[in-house]
């Protein structure tokens, strides 16, 4: 038996590239803050490298979410897009629950933009 792949699947590479890369950059973003998270833990004064890195996750986020709406219009599969909108407007309140204090909410809002930032990651991986 013959497997052919269905091309309505197959993620055309001239919009699955500018996902991957975004989502790549996101999680290198991701992976700053989580250092940098740990140096004001132990008493370090990180917080203007932290703060730099959340400006720089709520562009790279950004790129996501548009690069994941242009995926989106090609191939007409949209649940990429509508969680890398959830990831972007979350570093929004991720950074207000920092800026406030509340470490309490900003420490598991971590966690769940990670792992949204991730699923992207892998999913265009593999759709490649």
């Amino acid at each position: 038996m013959t497997r052919t792949r269905d091309t309505t699947v197959a993620a055309p590479p001239s919009t699955i590239r500018p996902v991957q890369a975004a989502a790549a950059l996101s999680l290198v973003v991701l992976f700053w803050q989580f250092l940098s998270a740990g140096r004001i833990m132990v008493g370090e004064d990180a917080t203007g490298g932290h703060g730099a890195g959340a400006i720089a996750l709520h562009v790279t986020t950004g790129l996501l979410l548009a690069a994941a709406v242009l995926h989106g219009r090609r191939t007409r599969v949209w649940w990429p897009a509508a969680l890398a909108a959830a990831v972007f407007v979350l570093t929004f309140a991720q950074a207000a629950l920092g800026s406030s204090g509340s470490i309490a909410a900003h420490v598991p809002l971590a966690l769940v933009l990670t792992v949204g930032t991730v699923w992207l990651a892998a999913w265009s991986s593999r759709t490649a």
